[in-house]
């Protein structure tokens, strides 16, 4: 496979805020976001997606889309995924670092005897997520599987 390049642009506007966009995505459609420095810094906004969301979102994200294609490609029956997740900020020999970031996914099967099948899928997913694959950080996966 060939090298991709996905572009990001961020321009600061005010304060410790800025709106980033990418060119590869439709800024008609609101894909431009406003981030900001997280309020637990000083001069940081509440309410605002920060760099350690976005880093969060990310890992999540990674996870999601990387089981729906191992889910299909092992033509796994759910009705449902989702995925809450927690990334933690602390510093570490003297620097700030997302040291862990841990996911919890749910996945609701109609039929109880795919339930290991599921399970394999999250972890084939974990072990293959490329963002997660790209970062230091701890990555804790903490699965549930429910039969609807």
């Amino acid at each position: 496979m060939e090298s991709h390049y996905y572009n990001v642009y961020v321009n600061w506007n005010t304060e410790r805020k800025g709106v980033m966009c990418s060119p590869e995505l439709n800024r008609e459609a609101g894909s431009c976001i406003e981030v900001a420095t997280p309020p637990e810094f000083p001069k940081g906004i509440p309410g605002i997606w920060s760099p350690e969301h976005l880093f969060t979102a990310a890992i999540s994200s990674c996870l999601m889309t990387t089981f729906l294609s191992i889910a299909e490609n092992s033509r796994l029956q759910f009705s449902s995924f989702s995925c809450k997740s927690k990334g933690k900020l602390e510093q570490v020999d003297g620097k700030f670092m997302m040291s862990e970031v841990i996911l919890e996914p749910t996945v609701i099967i109609a039929d109880g005897k795919d339930k290991e099948k599921a399970e394999r899928v999250l972890q084939k997913s974990e072990a293959a997520c490329l963002i997660s694959n790209s970062v230091k950080s701890k990555i804790t996966m903490i699965p549930v599987i429910l039969v609807q």
